[in-house]
């Protein structure tokens, strides 16, 4: 078992049947002054765009509104999809979100589109932005840092404002082996988006991470994986909570997006490739009672060397989700704010 393990936040803003699409951006708030107060080391907050199951499109907004709320808990992106945007302007706003919120900003950049291809064209028309994403994540880190660019450069001499003692922290976020050389070249932190493979490819990422790395923005690999899991006061009622996420994974897998439904909702008729999967999620899940899924977390830093585990979650209900988050706080022993 690693030393010490730090838990910390992932929010989606995940869209709730029934409810307005505001009030998840406003739960996500909530989500964030709970977590600080419970002791949590970050909360970050994705990017995906024309997706009816998660309505959280600007995290550079949300981390605002976020840093106006909090006082100790670090604040990041998770992440900014940066081929669809320009280095530069990026490096403005989270250099503006780290004058909110000084030396607790983290700055996650993925290359994933965080949508589907069409929309990915209307955010940058060049189909192939994402061929620049390493130039692009020089560039940022740059303008982020406070750096010079080379001789020849056309942002020669450009400065990101405002600038201040302290920058924000530029994260790679990945869930294949891409992610994880770049990361490993430019030596950035690095994450692992756990829950979206399932864990597959998750501990050879690291390994090669780990093995690749050159000291860059930190001199040794600084490394987490994002994790879902979903905790309650008992175990039939965490399984019971996770039927939402259940029907809106087996649905997305015939490409069927839409707001979480309620538990007692949510059950369907599956067909016989539907149910082979959802047993196959069933067996993978990190769900049950407090003690149980702490279990299991513990056992997956132990597994991949980790030190520190992100952890998002998925409920219908905004107060099941502060509860589940509320229960891993007190098996983790965090230290409330």
């Amino acid at each position: 078992m690693p030393p010490t393990l730090r838990l910390s936040v992932l929010d989606q803003s995940v869209a709730r049947a029934g409810q307005p699409d505001d009030a998840s951006i406003r739960a996500t708030l909530a989500l964030a002054e709970h977590c600080e107060a419970l002791g949590y080391h970050r909360f970050w907050v994705s990017e995906h765009h024309s997706m009816p199951t998660i309505v959280g499109t600007a995290p550079e907004v949300l981390m605002a509104a976020v840093a106006a709320r909090t006082s100790r808990i670090r604040i990041g992106s998770a992440g900014v999809m940066l081929p669809h945007y320009s280095p530069f302007k990026v490096a403005e706003q989270f250099r503006v979100l780290d004058a909110l919120a000084p030396g607790r900003i983290d700055l996650g950049v993925g290359r994933a589109p965080g949508s589907d291809h069409r929309t990915a064209r209307l955010l940058n028309p060049d189909p192939r932005s994402s061929e620049n994403f390493p130039q692009q994540v020089r560039e940022l880190h740059a303008w982020v840092a406070g750096e010079e660019m080379p001789e020849g450069h056309p942002g020669r001499g450009i400065r990101a404002y405002p600038r201040g003692a302290t920058s924000p922290q530029l994260w790679m976020l990945g869930s294949s082996d891409y992610g994880a050389q770049l990361a490993a070249h430019f030596g950035t932190p690095y994450s692992f988006a756990h829950f979206i493979t399932d864990g597959e490819g998750c501990a050879e990422a690291l390994a090669l991470y780990r093995h690749l790395f050159k000291p860059g923005l930190v001199q040794q690999p600084q490394a987490n994986a994002c994790v879902w899991a979903l905790a309650a006061d008992t175990e039939d009622e965490a399984w019971r909570l996770f039927a939402s996420r259940e029907r809106a994974r087996v649905d997305r897998q015939t490409g069927r997006f839409g707001a979480l439904l309620p538990p007692d909702e949510a059950p369907r008729d599956y067909t016989g490739a539907e149910e082979a999967y959802r047993r196959g999620l069933r067996a993978k899940a990190m769900v049950g009672s407090a003690p149980q899924v702490a279990a299991k977390l513990r056992a997956l830093a132990q597994e991949l060397a980790l030190e520190e585990l992100v952890v998002i979650t998925w409920t219908w209900d905004p107060q099941a989700q502060r509860r589940s988050y509320e229960l891993l706080a007190r098996e983790f022993a965090l230290a409330p704010a």
